[in-house]
């Protein structure tokens, strides 16, 4: 087998919420929480919340498609947050949490397409997908202490009331599929 890496980008709300449950998984090398899709070069958090940017809150994805296919990824992606929801997620309001695929590639948004059909297909949320399809242009790192912030923030309220009820949902499922490390 070819020693390939592969890269996605994917905005579901919160990057805290995403990033703790993509580590999981095999095949994920690494993910770094982050900017993109907006216009200001190098975003701070602030900036960012503050919805003037255009920028949303995105993990950025390495991991081995030997290991892990983009279309579980995007399983992954999909079962993480609510795709039906516009500029928000729960209570997190405003357009740097809305639902968003960067794809690298045309055949990243081919498959990127494909996942969502097949969601809507299988009626996984109710209600009209509104996830954005955009070309990767940039990803701005977010701040280092954005960085593995459940790992080193579980008993922060957000995390205990919303990240680790997301966790423990996401272990069960997928964890029960063997995708888990």
């Amino acid at each position: 087998m070819e020693n390939k890496i592969a890269y996605a980008t994917l905005g579901g709300g919160c990057f805290w919420c995403v990033e703790a449950c993509f580590y999981m998984l095999k095949g994920v090398l690494s993910v770094v929480s982050g900017y993109a899709g907006g216009g200001k070069e190098n975003p701070t958090y602030e900036e960012v919340c503050s919805g003037g940017t255009g920028h949303a809150e995105v993990v950025h994805l390495k991991y081995d498609p030997n290991v892990i296919s983009y279309l579980q990824i995007m399983e992954v992606f999909l079962f993480l947050h609510d795709p039906t929801q516009l500029n928000r997620q729960g209570n997190d309001i405003g357009t740097q949490y809305r639902s968003v695929v960067f794809y690298s590639d045309q055949e990243q948004k081919i498959q990127t397409e494909k996942a969502l059909e097949i969601s809507q297909l299988k009626k996984e949320w109710k209600g009209e997908y509104v996830t954005q399809l955009l070309p990767f242009e940039k990803f701005w790192p977010a701040e280092v202490y954005h960085q593995e912030y459940y790992k080193n923030n579980p008993h922060q309220p957000y995390c205990s009331t919303v990240v680790g009820p997301k966790i423990r949902k996401f272990k069960k499922y997928f964890g029960d599929k063997g995708w888990l490390k």
